[in-house]
């Protein structure tokens, strides 16, 4: 009877990490809805040129945190912990790789271009 007990109980850990049907279709609802929103931004002519790319970069982030908590089951329960801290530093690799990236790439640009001498009128006489 105990092992009975056990193996269910060792069933109930294994499945609990899985999400439920509703999660998936709410993750889906919302990616789906993300990606209209994405497209939108940049078809309707409705939202100013200058704002499109910082609106989709914020729907972008959205976008990837809905995959990871509905799809990936990314949370903070004891048992998705080591999960979460490892997603977090992996993201905080991949950001210092890109902004150090751009940075030595836009000091490239300043220290290496020199500027063009013009020619005046006054020179040429």
């Amino acid at each position: 009877m105990s092992n009975l007990h056990a193996h269910a109980h060792a069933a109930d850990h294994q499945h609990a990490n899985h999400g439920s049907l509703k999660s998936y279709i709410v993750g889906f609802i919302l990616s789906i809805v993300l990606t209209a929103m994405s497209f939108g931004c940049v078809m309707s002519g409705a939202v100013p040129h200058d704002l499109i790319l910082p609106g989709i970069m914020v729907l972008c982030v959205a976008q990837v945190l809905v995959q990871l908590i509905f799809f990936l089951h990314l949370s903070a329960k004891p048992g998705q912990r080591d999960n979460l801290s490892i997603g977090v530093f992996t993201l905080l690799i991949i950001a210092i790789v890109v902004v150090g990236s751009l940075w030595v790439l836009h000091n490239m640009n300043v220290n290496m271009m020199h500027p063009v001498p013009t020619m005046s009128s006054d020179s040429l006489g």
